[in-house]
């Protein structure tokens, strides 16, 4: 995402930080939750719309509250049983009312639904930005393979305060000393 150009439309796209898959993640998905909360008080403080998508909400739960406490009032949750955020038809069509350009995509698991998404979001033409620490893995070792996978298909793979600097561009953003607040607190 490079900072010499002006930044095009955005949005975030958390997937699927709900307890359950959390609690499978080493640690208890406690590192994960706080980066992606990081993630979401950022692009909500860039006046960046928000997108959380649910696993099956109905038996698995919804998305961890304390990441709802972060986003603006009125955030879709929208639940889905595909792996992909694109087949469901209901999260498609709530990004394509949005109309971003590039999609943030932040969350859970890399190896499955957050790779099933990226790509099916290059393959719509969205440009797409994985938050190398945002997105978690239940076998680490699986994360390395798919994020290649993924640049090699287009995607960037870049950490979270790397994006949201080069969103502020300069420190006299109305936003930069909040942002650095945000990054000296979720350190």
């Amino acid at each position: 995402m490079p900072s010499s150009e002006p930044s095009p439309p955005l949005a975030l796209l958390c997937i699927d930080v709900q307890p359950v898959f959390l609690k499978s993640l080493p640690q208890g998905g406690t590192a994960l939750l706080r980066r992606c909360q990081f993630a979401v008080a950022a692009a909500t403080g860039l006046g960046v719309p928000v997108v959380f998508t649910e696993q099956v909400p109905q038996k698995l739960g919804p998305t961890a509250p304390e990441l709802i406490a972060c986003a603006p009032a009125g955030s879709l949750q929208a639940g889905k049983s595909t792996f992909s955020a694109f087949g469901d038809d209901a999260i498609r069509e709530a990004l394509e009312t949005l109309a971003p350009e590039h999609l943030l995509i932040c969350g859970l698991e890399t190896s499955v639904c957050v790779y099933q998404t990226a790509l099916d979001a290059l393959a719509s033409s969205y440009q797409v930005t994985l938050l190398s620490d945002a997105v978690g893995c239940r076998r680490p070792e699986d994360a390395t393979p798919c994020l290649q996978a993924l640049i090699r298909a287009g995607a960037h793979v870049l950490p979270s305060e790397t994006v949201f600097y080069a969103l502020l561009h300069t420190t006299s953003h109305p936003f930069f000393k909040s942002y650095t607040q945000l990054v000296k607190s979720h350190a």
